[in-house]
């Protein structure tokens, strides 16, 4: 069973010394709504040091595109005295590529086992981790409607069904900012006149959607400016990648409960207009190798390999 554990955890490791095992593993835990563990080497990893990780416990059955920006700490806690605790934080991204995070060299295992060092007491280890999970994307996470935000990571251009071209357009709503309430949506002064507009033109496709939460729904608007942006682009200059995450925030949009019919097909019209640039590219380079080919033929330009018998003769 997974338990809650607010935003931080705890991990007593019993019989320390006794560990025979080169890696192993906390039980799972939530924070923000999402599965984590802890990993140790308690003999390092290939280093004379403690090594410490965080990973996402259920990464293998995440869909695909999924992303979560991430600040955490890792605490080795010095049970006397916690000012000798040694305290480690980061803030990364963890993807599939990237599932866990940490550090090598946490704490000399010198240092750990110690006499009296503090860190080992009963042969048992200590270690907290907190975590707050920034951004997520790729993942429905309705159910715990806490602090989380998703932004999809596409690129600018101009919004040429929706407005003018601002390159502030998909800039994140945050604390502080002043925003302005559209269809239920609090979004920055910046995004107003956009997001009115795409409801003036689809004034139900977000109708069904399942969270109040006002956080993930600022954010739900932000995956969808980008991916509207990038869909605004010039065919040939998007990439498989950007065709990648075009689809991840369509499915990801529509698994919180927006209507994207209009931009699935969008993305199908766009994708075609691709392939099209791309073979009558291919077309056009073949035509001018033959025409290259037939002016050398006319006037006796190509090079043309004697035969070595008559050569000879």
């Amino acid at each position: 069973m997974v338990s809650e554990a607010g935003n931080k955890f705890i991990w007593v490791i019993k019989d320390f010394s006794s560990l025979q095992s080169w890696r192993i593993y906390s039980d799972e835990f939530l924070i923000g709504g999402f599965k984590w563990c802890l990993i140790a080497y308690p003999k390092g990893s290939k280093v004379d040091c403690l090594s410490l990780y965080l990973g996402v416990a259920d990464h293998e059955s995440l869909p695909l595109g999924w992303r979560r920006n991430t600040k955490f700490s890792l605490k080795v806690v010095n049970q006397f005295s916690d000012k000798s605790s040694i305290l480690r934080e980061a803030t990364e991204l963890f993807d599939q590529k990237t599932p866990s995070f940490g550090f090598t060299k946490i704490l000399p295992l010198a240092k750990l086992h110690a006499n009296d060092g503090g860190f080992l007491v009963n042969d048992e280890l200590k270690i907290v981790a907190e975590i707050n999970v920034l951004q997520v994307i790729g993942e429905s996470n309705d159910e715990s409607e806490g602090s989380q935000e998703a932004v999809q990571p596409m690129k600018k251009t101009k919004m040429t069904d929706y407005g003018t071209g601002s390159s502030d357009l998909h800039k994140e709503t945050s604390v502080g900012n002043e925003t302005v309430d559209v269809n239920g949506f609090q979004v920055s002064t910046l995004q107003v006149a956009y997001v009115r507009c795409i409801f003036e033109k689809h004034p139900n496709f977000a109708s069904k959607r399942r969270s109040n939460n006002q956080h993930l729904k600022s954010t739900y608007i932000n995956v969808l400016l980008g991916l509207i942006e990038t869909l605004c682009q010039l065919p040939e200059k998007l990439s498989d990648d950007d065709f990648d995450e075009a689809s991840a925030a369509v499915s990801y949009l529509t698994q919180v409960g927006f209507k994207m019919d209009w931009l699935e097909e969008k993305l199908e019209e766009v994708k075609e207009k691709k392939m099209k640039v791309y073979t009558g590219k291919t077309q056009l380079e073949h035509m001018e190798e033959e025409f290259k080919l037939a002016t050398q033929v006319k006037f006796g330009t190509t090079h043309r390999h004697a035969d070595p018998r008559k050569a000879a003769s």
